[in-house]
């Protein structure tokens, strides 16, 4: 029996949305007021869903405390209280919504083997939100 599992956790982080690729005017254009020189923060929601067989013996997908302890270490940790554009992780992104949706991701995915990464959500307002599950595997 398979079964879904997703986990919501919280955090707060800023970024500037600029890309060095554009001209100041373009990025205004783009970005409005998202590219405020002194940034902005968010307070953000984030929903990790993964899945795999009911055990028998636990009853449980998974540990919670499992993976409530790897993305505290691995998510949490990195980008709590940060400024995404001083981050390694966007060195050569701009840290849109959706490029950190799609690191976590690539975070997650790589890192949590006890159960199947279906999706990571991330909710930057109440008006936005942003999923990913992988790139597509290519059609035959």
């Amino acid at each position: 029996m398979k079964a879904h599992l997703s986990r919501r956790y919280l955090f707060s982080a800023s970024h500037r949305l600029h890309s060095d690729g554009m001209s100041d005017a373009e990025n205004r254009d783009t970005y409005g007021k998202c590219n405020n020189p002194f940034g902005h923060g968010h307070n953000y929601v984030l929903e990790v869903t993964v899945s795999g067989r009911v055990d028998e013996k636990t009853g449980m997908v998974c540990n919670l405390a499992d993976l409530d302890a790897f993305i505290e270490k691995e998510v949490l940790t990195r980008y709590d209280h940060e400024n995404l554009n001083c981050l390694r992780d966007f060195a050569h992104h701009v840290p849109t919504t959706e490029n950190l949706c799609m690191r976590i991701y690539e975070i997650v995915k790589r890192g949590f083997g006890l159960a199947h990464l279906d999706k990571v959500r991330l909710e930057e307002t109440m008006m936005n939100s942003f999923e990913y599950a992988g790139a597509a595997e290519p059609q035959r």
